[in-house]
């Protein structure tokens, strides 16, 4: 491993990590520390930028190949699946949700995790019938 790769690893996880607990800082109520963790979430955003100089360093450009729409459709579902997934966590974690929030929570998430899961396989076929 190179250590250009090792240092954009070191930087993504740091970055992501002091930015999540930014965002934790902002969207916990119970905390009382918004302000900080806005500047907490900005200096992980700021070490996440870091990553880009690295990068392009290290990697030259590469000529624009055309467009593989098995990839962007199945970037789509993986998006999608994980939406769906989110939000059906979302209405599990609600502070005062009922029962029926509950039960429609976790249907949602796990229908949002099959479209997950069979991602791949929907790539694969694309892919072997394009071959």
């Amino acid at each position: 491993m190179k250590k250009e790769t090792l240092l954009e690893i070191i930087l993504g996880t740091t970055g992501g990590l002091i930015f999540a607990i930014g965002m934790c800082m902002c969207l916990i109520p119970e905390w009382n520390l918004f302000k900080t963790g806005v500047v907490v979430a900005i200096l992980g955003f700021i070490i996440l930028l870091c990553i880009i100089p690295v990068y392009r360093s290290n990697h030259p450009k590469k000529e624009h190949a055309p467009i593989n729409w098995g990839i962007v459709f199945t970037w789509f579902i993986g998006v999608s699946g994980a939406l769906v997934m989110g939000f059906g966590m979302s209405k599990v974690m609600v502070g005062d949700s009922s029962k029926t929030d509950l039960l429609i929570g976790i249907i949602t998430g796990i229908v949002g995790l099959l479209i997950c899961v069979f991602n791949y396989p929907i790539y694969s076929y694309i892919k072997s019938n394009k071959d």
